[in-house]
């Protein structure tokens, strides 16, 4: 009688954590599709003005995934962006709270040729003057952190 109670007992453990484990699948595969879709969601920059405003609200928002999606794709970018993330994600709450409000004032817009752009601007909460380079490559406008 003790082995069966003990069998049932088993199957009924066994039944569960195959649940949880299903669970734990199921779960696990809709984080991972969230995660490998998420750049999907962004949009193609029209022009460079686009693409600068984008990524300007995205390091004011804090998302630096997006800014990322917004800029030229090299080791300088990268680390430029990773040291900005850092300097955000150093502020206190009510800091970055005040970069997430702000707003963009951009000053002047400058083609120096067909497939660079200078955007010169600031925001509503530092009023410090910054520039920004956003260059046309491979048909996309991008931001390029390293010509600044």
């Amino acid at each position: 009688m003790e082995s069966i109670i003990s069998f049932k007992t088993y199957l009924h453990v066994t039944s569960l954590l195959e649940i949880d484990m299903k669970k734990v699948l199921l779960f696990s595969t809709l984080l991972f599709a969230a995660c490998a879709s998420h750049q999907s969601e962004y949009r193609k920059a029209e022009d460079a003005l686009d693409a600068g405003r984008e990524y300007i609200n995205a390091c004011l928002q804090g998302d630096f995934l997006k800014a990322s999606f917004y800029s030229v794709v090299n080791d300088k970018n990268t680390e430029l962006l990773k040291e900005l993330e850092k300097s955000y994600r150093q502020k206190d709450k009510e800091g970055r709270q005040q970069f997430r409000t702000a707003s963009i004032n951009i000053s002047e817009v400058k083609d120096l040729n067909d497939s660079i752009t200078e955007i010169h601007y600031s925001n509503s909460f530092d009023k410090q003057p910054h520039t920004l380079q956003v260059l046309k490559q491979n048909n996309n406008w991008l931001v390029d952190l390293s010509k600044n």
